[in-house]
């Protein structure tokens, strides 16, 4: 076992990594840009490293200070956390050749699967459900064209290298697919670096699904159950929940099943997330992999009992897999609210600025994970979330009904926040009724701007 790990994040993903380190006895090392300098939460790490200025370009995502770091603080592991560069296989590759293992899958699995159209021949290796659409990249508007008559309108444009909804476009008609190829390859070559598109049948109205999984250096694989994230807007999800409401025991077992093939044939070690989406007749089709440990991962703790943290350091560290496929619980229903610094009244525009006051609520199954406190100033440089709330109870109206009141009590002052938008998705009889799908807030609960 590691005796002393760096975490390459900050917020709240590094203090819930430095939390699941002390409880094993692991020394930890924390990262911090010059914005971030002296903040509470790196109080929870043995020791703390400036990496350079606010920018994320220029501290959080510099490679080569965070090795320098990793060097100084003589640590033999490095934690990616979310976003950054926690899929960033470049990274993982020169950790492990500074001989300081990366928490998180191979270079070569992580490439692969971080690839779409690479990860979509994996799939179909694996027999696991594709949405229909073109075999690799489009090379041509005439390719493209020919393709979405073969597969019908409206078909959904998809950078291979994307994330986040940037690359993607829906297209109706020839027109709009000429137009939106264009738009497409320019946004993801501006974002990834890539201009790589490919097509596939846009799917209306779907859910979105997707299953936890974890695989050791030993060859097992198992799956911790799944989560339904349909409550979005513009690909960002905003409520997640575990198990999927209303999606039958067959499809939720064969789903699993899929993704743990799926994580086999790339020979994949370490957590990730099997994405998928889900039609009105609960036929599922794969989307991608998210190589790394998602946001939503307490919801998926909350209904196993598995620190999925722990488990990961456990993992890289060569530790076998404590327990197999039918020893993995799936008990009660957690739902988790994600918290942004973000005007929803005002096209989500960010609010930083300073916390003037904070009452965060509790009771019986109630989780915080965030790095604020009363006084945090939320800065201009970073994602806008600022907390996350979970919620864990029997039953899934019991649930809602306590996530109903965490966010009535919850008081946030100095700043705007989602909590308002979030109210409203968890008293509509959609959600009540686990009715959501990816467009629904999109479509009923934001508020227009004229």
């Amino acid at each position: 076992m590691f005796q002393r790990i760096l975490v390459a994040n900050r917020g709240e993903i590094a203090l819930r990594v430095f939390r699941a380190c002390r409880e094993m006895g692991i020394e930890t090392v924390a990262v911090c840009s010059a914005a971030d300098r002296g903040a509470d939460y790196l109080k929870a790490a043995n020791e703390s490293i400036c990496i350079g200025p606010a920018a994320a370009n220029q501290s959080y995502l510099v490679i080569k200070n965070i090795i320098a770091a990793a060097e100084i603080g003589n640590v033999q592991a490095i934690h990616p956390g979310y976003g950054f560069l926690s899929e960033n296989e470049h990274f993982a590759e020169v950790c492990r050749e500074c001989k300081i293992e990366f928490i998180g899958p191979s270079a070569d699995a992580m490439s692969k699967l971080g690839d779409k159209v690479t990860a979509k021949e994996i799939a179909k290796q694996a027999q696991v459900n594709l949405v229909p659409g073109s075999n690799g990249l489009i090379t041509s508007e005439a390719e493209a064209l020919v393709i979405a008559e073969r597969i019908g309108y409206p078909v959904l444009i998809k950078a291979t290298a994307g994330g986040g909804g940037k690359g993607m476009r829906v297209a109706r008609n020839d027109i709009s697919l000429k137009a939106g190829l264009k738009a497409a390859a320019m946004e993801a070559e501006k974002a990834f670096n890539n201009a790589g598109v490919y097509l596939e049948k846009y799917i209306e109205n779907p859910r979105h699904v997707e299953v936890q999984i974890i695989a050791d250096t030993h060859g097992e694989v198992v799956h911790l159950w799944e989560r339904d994230c349909s409550s979005q807007r513009r690909h960002q999800k905003l409520i997640e929940e575990s198990p999927a409401p209303n999606l039958p025991l067959s499809v939720r077992e064969d789903i699993c099943k899929a993704a743990v093939r799926l994580i086999q044939a790339a020979k994949y070690t370490n957590a990730g997330t099997v994405e998928f989406i889900v039609d009105k007749n609960n036929q599922f089709y794969f989307i991608e992999v998210n190589a790394r440990i998602q946001v939503e991962h307490p919801v998926t703790e909350m209904v196993t009992g598995i620190d999925l943290i722990q488990q990961q350091i456990r993992v890289a560290s060569g530790e076998p897999l404590p327990w197999k496929q039918r020893a993995i619980p799936c008990q009660g229903a957690a739902i988790e609210v994600r918290i942004n610094a973000e005007d929803p009244d005002n096209d989500f525009r960010p609010s930083p600025g300073k916390i003037t006051k904070l009452r965060v609520p509790g009771g019986h199954g109630v989780r915080w994970d965030s790095h604020i406190h009363e006084g945090y100033v939320v800065g201009p440089y970073y994602d806008s979330m600022i907390g996350k709330l979970i919620v864990h109870k029997p039953t899934r109206p019991e649930a809602i009904a306590c996530m109903k009141r965490c966010l009535d009590e919850f008081v946030v002052e100095g700043i705007k926040t989602t909590i308002p938008l979030l109210k409203r998705i968890l008293n509509h009889t959609a959600f009540v009724e686990g009715k959501m799908d990816t467009t629904f807030i999109e479509q009923n609960l934001l508020v227009k701007s004229s």
